[in-house]
């Protein structure tokens, strides 16, 4: 069954609702800003595999987890007034220049401080999470580095039919070739406690949107994460993408992203899927692989707007669409 629902005039009918968000990157941060809008309990789960830019400096460095997506899930929690706005913009501040801390994000660094301060990594997001009075809990998936490891055809162009080992996100989000399996390094990695945790005790999980196979499937490898979301009483929403990307899911169709869920895990039963009305272009397609894991889809307009935006969730129409679905 598909729903046309028209947009909520308010939001605020699922405010109790305890609802976890796992991902990372720029997907997860849509989410975010869309969740704390509806709902006064929200927990990010976080993957920490990424190993580019100031993240993979300072994890290669230090050796601890990387910093960069769970910064930005902190920054998407901040509210809407001055203070949080204005430590927002104080967080994601980059510097510039050619020295040492030339790329580097300042909440990159006070993340990694607060580690060491604290000697815990969830100890130390939850007091930079008080520092910004955020609205939420930001938590990693693992609390060791991860390293994304991934089989892939057609990695080397010369070798269209050939399978290669990709190792690392930021290798495996810009493979010209088909991933075609995921692993983590270490295999089978400690699953955060307090996101067990939180993913037991949710009324609601929402994976995606996201790189598919970088931020969204690895919370899916960590047997321990995985289980507790196939077990959780929890209803289970999926947030599918608006384009694919370059790279990792160069033509995907939006059913493709399920269909990937599926096979990665195909216990796993959804209850709904959230897809933008203007970028389903095979909808029976789209309803043959919702069927298969139970969901039930929701084609509403969550896409921004304009020409510079495009690609990208719109905080507040993907918060109406929460608002629905969680009622």
């Amino acid at each position: 069954m598909t729903r046309q629902p028209f947009p909520a005039s308010g939001l605020g009918s699922s405010s109790h609702r305890r609802v976890v968000a796992l991902g990372g990157g720029h997907g997860l941060s849509a989410s975010l800003q869309a969740l704390r809008r509806v709902t006064d309990s929200v927990t990010a789960v976080v993957g920490v595999a990424d190993d580019g830019g100031s993240s993979g400096r300072l994890r290669a460095e230090f050796g601890g987890l990387p910093p960069g997506d769970l910064r930005m899930a902190l920054a998407a929690l901040c509210g809407d007034d001055s203070w949080g706005r204005t430590w927002e913009q104080v967080i994601q501040h980059r510097f510039g220049g050619s020295g040492e801390l030339a790329g580097h994000s300042l909440g990159n660094l006070l993340i990694t401080a607060l580690w060491e301060q604290t000697g815990d990594a969830v100890t130390g997001l939850d007091w930079v999470a008080a520092l910004l009075e955020a609205n939420g809990r930001v938590l990693p998936c693992s609390n060791v580095p991860l390293t994304i490891v991934a089989e892939v055809l057609g990695h080397d162009p010369t070798a269209p039919d050939a399978v290669s080992i990709v190792r690392g996100q930021v290798e495996v989000a810009s493979t010209p070739g088909t991933v075609l399996h995921l692993s983590l390094d270490p295999a089978e990695p400690p699953a955060c406690r307090e996101a067990i945790v939180a993913v037991r005790e949710a009324d609601a999980i929402v994976l995606g949107p996201g790189s598919w196979y970088t931020s969204v499937i690895p919370h899916l490898v960590i047997p321990d994460l995985a289980r507790a979301i196939t077990e959780s009483p929890a209803r289970r929403i999926i947030v599918l993408n608006l384009n694919p990307q370059s790279g990792e899911t160069t033509g995907f169709a939006a059913h493709t992203y399920i269909d990937v869920l599926y096979n990665f895990l195909p216990d796993m039963r959804i209850d709904t899927v959230i897809a933008d009305r203007q970028h389903v272009e095979d909808m029976a397609a789209l309803e043959r692989s919702c069927a298969d894991m139970g969901a039930e889809i929701f084609l509403m307009d969550v896409a921004r707007t304009g020409p510079e935006s495009a690609g990208m969730h719109d905080p507040q129409r993907l918060a109406v669409a929460f608002d629905t679905v969680l009622a």
